[in-house]
């Protein structure tokens, strides 16, 4: 498709990227702030949707890596945690490929302002209890169900998926959240491939603004990477919330 975007259009989506990649290395919700300014600027929601994930798969290389140099990336468990939610990501991403474009915005607002209002409301969600051991996946079966739904969510729609993977992360197979956040990275690393494949198949990826997203959100997550094993998630969530408010409001108003 044939946008015409301005030279500060294309600045503001590149800072917006490097902004995005700090707060998804530190908890997550970065798409909250893309998608929504991409629509307003005329995108469709399924080429937005699209576009967003090779910004968001750049920015998990990068995370991964600089998790993974730090020492702070577990690798144990990461096949058992990694294949549900990978077929999780493709279900998703193949649903909001294929969903009409008229009730995709509204959808994917609604769903991106109902997360960001429960993990900003429900802090406990991300609590772990200290001085307990990682759960493998295999030793809690039913986990599987929560990190499918997960990787679908995230193949759906992928903002906000972080403030989901990090419950079933520390939540659920109790890691500590530092870890839970460079496994949450990984973790979208994977279902963000599947579905971007998905994307670019059906031709619904706009490359100029897609590359401005990789180099800029990559960028944001080398930055984020070296906080976010110091920095507690809870201020954040609550500036991110409002900030997610304020651009969810300005999208319907388009």
């Amino acid at each position: 498709m044939e946008i015409d975007f301005t030279l500060g259009q294309y600045l503001l989506i590149g800072i917006l990227g490097i902004v995005a990649g700090i707060i998804n290395m530190m908890a997550g919700g970065g798409s909250n702030l893309i998608l929504p300014v991409l629509m307003m600027f005329g995108v469709p929601a399924d080429v937005a949707n699209g576009t967003n994930r090779v910004g968001v798969l750049l920015q998990s290389v990068s995370g991964t890596h600089g998790f993974h140099k730090a020492g702070k990336l577990p690798t144990h468990d990461l096949r058992g945690i990694m294949v549900p939610m990978m077929f999780g990501g493709v279900a998703g991403a193949l649903f909001a490929s294929f969903a009409p474009v008229d009730i995709l915005k509204p959808l994917l607002l609604l769903t991106m302002l109902g997360v960001a209002a429960v993990v900003a409301f429900k802090p406990s969600l991300l609590l772990h209890e200290p001085g307990t051991q990682p759960i493998r996946v295999a030793d809690k079966p039913n986990s599987r169900y929560a990190l499918f739904l997960v990787g679908m969510y995230g193949g759906f729609v992928q903002a906000a998926a972080g403030f989901l993977l990090l419950p079933a992360l520390a939540g659920l197979l109790k890691y500590d959240l530092v870890r839970a956040n460079a496994l949450k990275v990984c973790c979208t690393l994977g279902f963000t491939a599947v579905a971007l494949a998905i994307f670019v198949a059906r031709g619904q990826v706009m490359w100029d603004v897609g590359l401005v997203l990789a180099l800029s959100s990559a960028l944001g997550a080398r930055l984020g990477v070296k906080t976010a094993i110091k920095l507690q998630p809870e201020t954040l969530r609550k500036i991110l919330f409002a900030m997610t408010l304020a651009a969810v409001v300005l999208a319907f108003l388009k």
